[in-house]
């Protein structure tokens, strides 16, 4: 049986910012797997922005596609009509148009079997609003155009693992938001991402969201009212889960090894740690020079990925930005597509499967 090569697409986001630029890097990056027949890229976007690009860094045009038939191991298939320029570092309209088109797309192609995975180059909320879609942002979209109705975001930056409970939700209201039924399905989510990972048994860690742990009520009963009891039953059904570990030691402990993951219970609290780490800082000006780090969207019936910066108008054209961040989402997708894959083919290939 020939070996699946997997195949990725590589959503351009915003193309006013810096996605076509790091695209562009990234897939020059890729070359080596791409020619050896051990990855398949297709890049949707804007042809314009990519060709920009490519002028701009003097490397040889992505051949486009019509997306039928047989896709080329790495090509650039049209988001859609042009009808506007589009301006390096300008919000607009037809930008935030593009970046909602190219994602449908590939969420089309994933449903088809078409692709393996989606990465996703970032976008502006303000330009895909214009546009008359009014998500938040890619999770939102996605979870949208996948009638998933939900999803919930794991950050990853090396061995530091975060998965989320809530998100972008005012700091007042996460504690009505911390149900026993959204932290399980945030911890059952967790565990089955890990997997995906290659991480035989996960062992998680669930961060408090009171201090110490809510100190026996003192500071709060969430802690002991509503995690304990999710974490023990966790614990009863053979998971590795622990917890409530205290928000100020959880991290150190994560960046040590001790857990595989963190439950962080709201943005911040979870947002924070991942990219302290994550950002490259050039100590003799104080700005950070590049950022490392992933974001993973779980509950999803496809696989999605992406960049953990934003669109970065402000060097947008100018040929210098980081390309890290997409090379690791690429990475992280390819792990991913490939332990589902094998596991369902473990399943197929068991005694119901024949």
């Amino acid at each position: 049986m020939p070996t699946h090569v997997p195949h990725l697409a590589i959503t351009m986001g915003d193309p006013a910012g810096i996605s076509a630029e790091i695209i562009v890097k990234a897939a020059a990056r890729m070359a080596a797997p791409i020619a050896a027949g051990a990855l398949r890229l297709l890049v949707i976007g804007h042809r314009s922005a990519l060709a920009a690009a490519e002028a701009m860094l003097g490397v040889a045009p992505i051949p486009v596609t019509d997306g039928e038939g047989r896709l080329p191991p790495l090509a650039l298939l049209p988001a859609g009509e042009e009808r506007e320029a589009i301006r390096p570092g300008s919000v607009s309209a037809e930008a935030g148009r593009f970046a909602y088109l190219a994602v449908e797309r590939a969420v089309r192609l994933a449903e088809a079997g078409r692709i393996d995975a989606i990465v996703t180059a970032p976008l502006n909320k303000e330009a895909l609003n214009r546009a008359g879609h009014h998500f938040a942002g890619h999770t939102d979209m996605l979870a949208h155009l996948t009638g998933a109705g939900s999803s919930v975001m794991l950050l990853a930056h090396g061995n530091m693992r975060v998965s989320h409970v809530t998100t972008h939700v005012p700091l007042a209201k996460v504690p009505a938001l911390l149900t026993p039924e959204r932290l399980r399905r945030t911890i059952d989510l967790t565990h089955e991402a890990l997997l995906h990972l290659g991480i035989e048994r996960p062992h998680i860690a669930i961060a408090a969201l009171n201090p110490h742990a809510g100190e026996g009520g003192l500071f709060g009963r969430e802690d002991i009212e509503i995690s304990t009891p999710v974490i023990a039953r966790c614990v009863a059904e053979g998971l590795r889960v622990s917890g409530p570990v205290p928000g100020d030691t959880v991290f150190v402990k994560l960046r040590g090894g001790q857990y595989d993951a963190v439950v962080a219970m709201y943005h911040d609290q979870g947002h924070i740690p991942v990219k302290l780490l994550g950002f490259q800082m050039d100590p003799s000006t104080g700005r950070f020079e590049a950022l490392s780090g992933v974001n993973i969207s779980l509950g999803l019936p496809v696989i999605r990925t992406s960049v953990d910066h934003g669109t970065a108008f402000d060097i947008a054209g100018r040929g210098i930005a980081n390309a890290d961040s997409l090379v690791e989402a690429i990475d992280y997708a390819l792990r991913m597509a490939a332990n589902r894959r094998a596991a369902r083919l473990a399943v197929a290939g068991g005694p119901a499967g024949g």
